[in-house]
């Protein structure tokens, strides 16, 4: 009982914490924006399209209450001190740009017939300012809750959608214009990058990178409005790698390692299409800035590389005895190396988390493959660059056929592939297998 009132303690006090930090910040930057002579307004053309939506004041007001409850959802002290210190970052952060950049709402709120929403609105404007704009604190907010939210059993589908209608509700209510609703996108995924949760937790590693796309596609919008607005150039464009971007970040999340080669390492032209940036990206970065173009050899017939060229096909002499093992979902195999090799596809999202139970399965496949090599046999693993993920595989194929203590296989592994990079992440998985 006296370690469960802690925890409530806890809760109490970081809840109280956000509330003053909170308080202090929004109410300085409110009272010293309105005593400004002049303070201007930034608001995209199409915004004028955006119909004034009454009811939305009941979503919009539930933020207060999603403020209170959500610090009683937190399960450990890491989650709830994460929770604390991204709901701090984003309210400091959002005051400086409030200070530093201080705008208004500027169109005008139609009369609300209804008395109940009437009152909530003479409610919201007593307590509301309408100043403290860009970067919207309901958007940023809402982003930090679901992080606790998305984590329930039960409800969490309908949690999802009142989050998404609270943010819609910024617009609807006439109290934020598109740029908040941006900027404070932008302000979350920059505290979920800050402040990452289990930052050196393989099983998170996904999350983690999955808000750099998130981040980007944000980015790539914001750019697109105003290229749009201000230069009379189609800036549309950008949204094709905003979506792209959003949808990298999306499987990233789900770790679909499917999500662009199929199970027998095949591409669509439609994918090539919608991913072409993704994918141009990195052939420049296998193209230019690999290093290992030659395969090390760290055990006899056993060799760890980049994705080979033909040079390497050649070199090797590949033939039906040669078992590849392709783990870069980035880019195609070519065509001759499947043709002449025993082709094998296991994609591993680049520099993401390794799942323990598909790497195991891969790992007792490639060593009993070795153990019945015919005498010309090889076996070649490869990712894009030849730095990390065959680096790893290569590691643990290396300690499970000679039975090696995993230092003496990491050894063994560097000594022969210098440009190996085992980030510090890895460690906990390593010794996990």
């Amino acid at each position: 009982m006296d370690e469960k009132r802690l925890k409530i303690k806890q809760k109490i006090y970081a809840l109280i914490l956000c509330s003053v930090v909170f308080m202090l910040v929004y109410n300085y930057t409110a009272w010293y924006i309105s005593t400004l002579a002049e303070v201007p307004s930034f608001i995209f053309d199409f915004e004028k399209y955006i119909p004034f939506i009454p009811w939305t004041i009941i979503p919009y007001m539930t933020s207060g209450l999603f403020f209170c409850v959500v610090f009683s959802l937190c399960k450990s002290k890491e989650q709830l001190k994460n929770l604390t210190q991204r709901m701090i970052f984003v309210t400091i952060l959002s005051g400086i740009c409030f200070f530093l950049f201080p705008l208004q709402f500027s169109l005008p709120k139609p009369e609300t017939n209804n008395p109940f929403l009437g009152y909530s609105f003479q409610f919201l404007k007593t307590f509301d300012s309408p100043f403290n704009q860009a970067p919207s604190l309901h958007i940023a907010y809402a982003f930090i809750f679901w992080t606790v939210f998305r984590n329930r059993k039960k409800g969490k589908f309908f949690i999802m959608l009142w989050l998404i209608l609270l943010g819609v509700s910024t617009l609807t209510t006439y109290q934020h214009h598109f740029m908040d609703v941006i900027t404070g996108s932008l302000a979350a995924h920059i505290s979920f990058i800050i402040i990452p949760y289990r930052k050196k937790d393989f099983r998170y590693r996904n999350f983690q990178v999955a808000n750099y796309y998130f981040l980007s596609s944000w980015i790539f919008i914001l750019f697109a409005l105003l290229l749009n607005q201000f230069s009379g150039y189609p800036g549309f464009i950008l949204l094709w790698p905003a979506l792209m971007t959003f949808s990298i970040g999306y499987h990233y999340q789900k770790n679909n390692i499917y999500f662009l080669k199929d199970q027998n390492g095949n591409m669509t032209w439609i994918k090539k299409i919608f991913y072409a940036p993704y994918l141009l990206m990195y052939r420049g970065f296998w193209k230019f800035l690999r290093k290992n173009k030659n395969p090390a050899e760290p055990i006899p017939h056993l060799y760890i590389s980049s994705r080979p060229d033909r040079n390497v096909v050649e070199r090797l002499k590949i033939n039906k005895n040669t078992f590849v093992y392709d783990l870069s979902p980035e880019m195609e195999e070519i065509s001759l190396l499947k043709e002449q090799s025993s082709y094998h596809f296991h994609p591993i999202l680049d520099i993401g988390s390794f799942d323990i139970e598909d790497t195991q399965r891969l790992i007792a496949e490639i060593s009993s493959q070795y153990k019945h090599l015919p005498k010309d046999g090889k076996i070649l693993i490869h990712c894009t660059m030849g730095f990390t993920r065959s680096s790893v595989i290569g590691i643990l194929v290396i300690k499970n056929i000679l039975s090696l203590p995993l230092e003496e296989a990491i050894t063994i592994m560097k000594t022969s592939n210098k440009n190996m990079i085992i980030h510090s992440y890895l460690q906990d998985f390593l010794k996990k297998n």
